[in-house]
């Protein structure tokens, strides 16, 4: 009798909402029957952490807006207010800087495994603009936040930044006094910064985000084989090295998300600076207009570009070059799908060519984070020189060591390993 009436209950209640709603069919089609290769790895759990990340961030800003202040005189009282005397407060506000932080770690590992695997191949060409897309809203997301807090660094950072919009051509000027809405860094930019952060760059965000799984679930996920799973079917139509997505990847990447809450939670409690990376000591400062910090850095996850503007050098007096520099290193990314001509998509079939040319970006990436975190020095504007110049050459020579690389045989199925 209990089944009886549980299946009435499922027919009723969902059969309404399915007349009305494809819930059911959503369902089936993104989870329960969406078939994924059956060798995903460690380098799969990423994606998944991401939008994980991203409720996270968007709950803990929530609570926050509901105490902050987006006024000049107010802003870093109400920062002060939120951790010394909201219940919790502290914790929300460490949570949303470590998340924004452990978002782009996870963002940047999930990037790293396209590399790897030749996600932005095709047929996945779309799926890869829509990332990028997503990439470049976090970007925008992290600048208008950082601005928030109305601290010493990000004041400071702020400013340096919305000047570099001057060095473009003539719209430069207009630009940055758009952006600001006022001619220095004042209470109209602070308004307009938090409008961006609040509204509208999570609606583009999560936009992005949706058309990135539907594209994805489209054409199917890509795997470290590079095989694709489609082309081998049973009877009923099902990929013979597919399983569906929910139970099994469901219950891997539950798995994968009590790992990464350990080590964020680890962070939030123990360490929520990050060692000065997270969040800066000047930040813990009120803005001083008249009081410039000693050395003025972004934060961790946009100093691989900022080396790239600062080794470019000025002429005539403008960063011009250095600013195109450091757009051409973000707009590349949209083009990587026809800069690979490799027959393969996997590294595990590569030629030793391209193996070498990743190892070595992974490092060189990692440097220039680096450096753009240092004071400028000769030694250290040399080194990113020669950082910014491999950068480009990885990506710009690409369809040439490519398609020149030696390829190991793809499998017809995929592998176990």
């Amino acid at each position: 009798m209990a089944a009886e009436r549980t299946d009435k209950w499922q027919g009723g209640i969902l059969g309404w909402i399915d007349d009305r709603f494809p819930l059911s069919s959503m369902w089936n089609e993104h989870l329960a029957k969406y078939y994924a290769p059956k060798n995903f790895n460690f380098w799969y759990y990423f994606g998944s952490l991401a939008l994980m990340v991203l409720v996270i961030q968007i709950v803990s800003g929530i609570f926050l807006t509901m105490n902050y202040k987006p006024d000049a005189e107010r802003a870093f009282a109400s920062v002060e207010y939120i951790m010394r005397d909201v219940d919790w407060g502290w914790l929300i506000r460490y949570i949303h800087s470590t998340g924004a932080s452990a978002f782009f770690i996870v963002v940047y590992l999930h990037m790293f495994r396209g590399l790897l695997y030749g996600s932005y191949q095709k047929p996945r060409e779309l799926i890869w603009l829509f990332g990028i897309g997503i990439f470049l809203c976090l970007m925008g997301e992290a600048f208008f936040g950082y601005l928030l807090p109305w601290g010493q660094m990000s004041f400071w950072g702020a400013q340096v930044i919305v000047n570099l919009f001057a060095a473009i051509p003539i719209i430069g000027e207009d630009l940055s006094v758009w952006i600001r809405g006022d001619y220095v860094i004042a209470d109209a930019t602070l308004n307009r910064f938090f409008a961006f952060h609040v509204v509208a760059v999570p609606l583009v965000l999560i936009g992005l985000i949706a058309a990135h799984i539907l594209a994805l679930h489209e054409v199917g996920s890509n795997n470290p084989d590079g095989v694709e799973i489609k082309k081998n079917k049973d009877a009923n139509g099902i990929p013979k090295d597919g399983i569906p997505f929910h139970p099994y990847y469901t219950v891997k990447d539950i798995v994968g998300v009590v790992v990464f809450l350990i080590f964020f939670s680890i962070v939030v409690f123990f360490i929520p600076d990050g060692g000065g990376f997270f969040l800066e000591s000047p930040n813990f400062e009120p803005a001083d207009p008249l009081k410039t910090p000693p050395h003025i850095a972004p934060v961790w996850y946009f100093t691989p570009f900022y080396a790239i503007l600062r080794a470019v050098p000025s002429f005539a007096g403008t960063q011009v070059w250095g600013v195109i520099a450091m757009g051409v290193a973000v707009v590349v990314l949209f083009f990587l799908p026809w800069l690979d001509r490799s027959p393969v998509k996997s590294i595990r079939y590569r030629g030793p060519i391209y193996k070498a040319a990743l190892a070595l970006f992974v490092v060189d990436f990692l440097v220039l984070g680096y450096l753009g975190t240092q004071p400028v020095s000769a030694g250290k504007t040399f080194m990113a020189q020669i950082g910014t110049i491999y950068y480009m050459a990885f990506f710009f020579l690409m369809p040439i060591y490519t398609k020149m690389d030696a390829c190991k045989p793809v499998p017809e199925r995929v592998t176990s390993k």
